[in-house]
């Protein structure tokens, strides 16, 4: 446990005029505060923001941003308003530590909508002052260290959340220390067993090459200084555990077949040195193609600056080095923090640094995506590491993320390229619009006058800003569309009971029926009638009360809500309705457990999907048709039919072990189906009877502990 004699010691020995009573009063006020408070480890709470505003103090951060860090979670976990903290320690420790607060006191709809706000709030704090982000990453350091004292459902919630959101922000922001720890804590707790049996086979395979290792550095030794290269460090080291899941997970390979497990580190001390250095390494060994990097001449976007390239040594082991001076290892490590030392009194964000360009332009785009779940979805996208760089015919480098597509790369350019986008050529040549694109591609975009946007677009497009302009084009379409057809349709219904519509359209009842059904123009009522969310006898119930709409006949009247038309399940609840049609989703085939969202199709009822389904996560669907859905509270287990996808090591008697295993667990199989290949992999398809997600969880954990077993996914029926 770190005390505060200690921090205060770091604090002087890094800026020798900081604010160390500053510090003091924090510390004292955050320990009243938080007075009787525990942690779920069991120690006193104050244990928590001095482990923050060391991590801060390790950064070299100002005495403001160390006494937010004392002071993060006051406001949050106890009776203390903001006014308060700026009342006693000034307006920029308040606003930072504001900025880390999450939104507790406002009500909303739904946990997602929550999340989503806050997340916003933090980020548009982080625009007027970095070290928002910075307290924030060292409060989700701590809380990951710490995290195996929490209950699963928990632990697993704040490890998939640092995952997708912390980590990623703290690889934007060049900060590769914090990025690697978190992800590293995070596959530790989402995949405990892979996570194990993982780490026991590097350490196995490092052991068998740590002396090979010291030969290869000392072989780089010696020639760099025969070529009188200076070196300021070299080191060698296995890659992270969290990037070679990656990498098996993406290449379907095993541990043995990642060829640059092993990496060299050099840093020199100029930019010269470093490609000196790259020279006299391939003239040793020979240079695997296409595996040659230059992020000097052309960093990435978080300011990454770094020479890579990987070599086959004399005796056929592959390796790869990294080469870079002592400055970019520096921002390789610790990225925009390494600009903020000895800055004291530094207000935050320089309008004009390169860092925060992504973050305006992310929070330029998102600033008409009102839905949380759109909100949430486009910010994992824009928070994905950036790795290729494409070109223009001008020779304009564009970077984007790994996946995109020619059209990603047209709204780049601009909105009405992006919409009017016919084709594209590649290096010359004509390619599908869904081609990905490569490091180096010259790409020409070719439009046609009066074209528009495909709903089949947002299946591959990968950028947010590609994603929302083609929804927010299609959208508007598609509401004329409906705005139309319930206009049409409420005309009928008036006729149908001889009631004079414009007569019954006052601006009195207008304006009391869009309140009625949270619209604000009769254009809305009309397209609501159109989607299907709301019935045009009962829009016209409201507008015409006095009249006497009779019942219309029976074979006119709504189907009952019903069970899933495929397996007689048990039904699922639509929020505010009980007489539309259910059906699960046979994109995603969500089960009891899983987190579900409806979607209001033409002529067929609700579709109801997991959150995690494609078509879910890739925004296929028009906000405005969405609709809450809930599993029924009827206690009915009759089971789903799940397919899972499993990738194995060819070998004898796997399937036995296999089907053994899933049998153990009082498992139902249905089917299996076996193949193998040339690579020494074998593919199987289970399709397996469960009760609900969690026995779905256990089969899949359960099989992940197979010896042999590469990967274990759920796949669509």
């Amino acid at each position: 446990m770190i005390r505060f004699e200690d921090l205060i010691e770091k604090v002087r020995r890094n800026n020798p005029d900081a604010d160390v009573e500053l510090l003091r009063r924090a510390c004292v006020f955050s320990a009243y505060e938080h007075k009787g408070q525990v942690r779920h480890s069991g120690e006193p709470y104050l244990v928590h923001p001095l482990e923050v505003a060391d991590f801060l103090a390790d950064m070299h951060l100002d005495s403001v941003a160390i006494a937010a860090g004392l002071l993060h979670d006051v406001v949050e976990d106890t009776l203390t308003p903001i006014e308060r903290i700026e009342e006693v320690f000034g307006a920029e420790v308040a606003h930072v530590v504001a900025g880390v607060t999450k939104l507790g006191a406002i009500p909303f709809s739904s946990s997602e909508e929550r999340q989503a706000e806050s997340f916003r709030k933090m980020l548009l704090a982080m625009v007027d002052d970095i070290r928002v982000i910075l307290v924030k990453l060292a409060d989700r350091v701590h809380n990951m260290r710490t995290l195996g004292h929490l209950p699963e459902d928990r632990r697993r919630r704040v490890a998939q959340e640092t995952k997708d959101i912390y980590a990623p922000i703290a690889n934007r922001l060049g900060m590769s220390k914090v990025k690697n720890e978190l992800e590293e804590l995070a596959f530790r707790h989402l995949e405990p067993e892979a996570y194990e049996a993982l780490r026991a086979k590097v350490e196995d395979r490092r052991r068998a090459t740590e002396g090979l290792i010291e030969d290869l550095r000392q072989t780089i030794a010696t020639k760099l200084t025969d070529a009188q290269v200076p070196i300021v460090q070299l080191e060698g080291r296995i890659k992270r555990l969290f990037s070679i899941h990656q990498k098996l997970k993406r290449q379907r390979i095993s541990v043995d077949q990642v060829y640059d497990l092993v990496a060299l580190r050099l840093i020199t001390n100029s930019v010269k040195d470093c490609y000196a250095a790259l020279g006299i390494i391939h003239h040793t060994w020979s240079p695997v193609p296409g595996r040659i990097k230059d992020f000097i001449a052309m960093p990435r976007p978080n300011g990454y600056q770094s020479l890579h390239t990987s070599v086959v040594s004399e005796r056929g082991f592959a390796f790869e080095v990294q080469i870079r001076t002592a400055e970019m290892h520096q921002v390789a490590e610790e990225g925009i923090a390494a600009h903020w030392k000895y800055k004291e009194g530094r207000i935050g964000a320089d309008r004009d640094e390169q860092y925060f360009l992504w973050l305006r332009q992310m929070l330029e785009w998102q600033q008409e995506v009102r839905d949380p779940q759109e909100f949430m979805q486009s910010l994992k996208v824009d928070l994905y590491p950036e790795e290729v760089y494409s070109f223009t015919p001008r020779g304009e480098v564009k970077a984007l993320p790994r996946g995109a597509t020619i059209v990603d790369f047209a709204y780049t350019i601009h909105t009405d390229v992006g919409h009017q986008c016919v084709g594209g050529r590649v290096n010359g040549k004509m390619v599908p619009l869904r081609t990905p694109l490569a490091n180096g591609n010259i790409v020409e975009i070719v439009t046609g006058q009066g074209h528009s946007p495909s709903r089949d677009w947002l299946s591959f497009v990968v950028t947010s800003r590609a994603r929302n302009r083609i929804r927010h084009f299609i959208n508007g379409e598609e509401k004329k569309r409906a705005t139309e057809v319930g206009r049409k349709l409420l005309e009928r219904e008036a006729r149908r009971y001889s009631i004079r519509l414009k007569a019954a359209l006052t601006e009195d009842a207008v304006g009391r029926l869009a309140g009625e059904l949270g619209s604000q123009k009769i254009e809305d009522v009309y397209a609501a009638i159109g989607y299907g969310k709301v019935a045009a006898r009962q829009v016209l119930s409201k507008l015409a009360p006095e009249s006497s709409l009779a019942e219309p006949p029976a074979q006119e009247a709504s189907a009952p809500r019903a069970r899933d038309a495929r397996s007689g399940e048990e039904r699922i609840t639509v929020r505010g309705f009980d007489d539309l049609l259910v059906f699960r989703a046979r994109c995603c085939n969500p089960i009891r457990g899983e987190r579900i969202v409806g979607y209001i199709t033409r002529g067929k009822g609700v579709s109801v999907h997991s959150l995690g389904c494609p078509n879910v996560v890739n925004l296929l669907y028009d906000p405005e048709r969405r609709i809450d859905v809930a599993w029924d509270s009827q206690d009915d287990r009759s089971p789903y039919v799940v397919r899972l996808a499993i990738q194995v090591e060819d070998r004898r008697g796997m399937l036995a072990d296999i089907s053994t295993q899933i049998a153990g667990i009082d498992t139902n199989i249905k089917k299996v189906e076996a193949t193998t290949s040339d690579d020494q992999r074998g593919r199987i398809s289970v399709t397996v009877e469960v009760r609900d997600v969690e026995h779905l969880d256990q089969v899949v954990k359960s099989l992940r502990g197979v010896t042999g077993v590469l990967d274990v996914e759920r796949a669509a029926r």
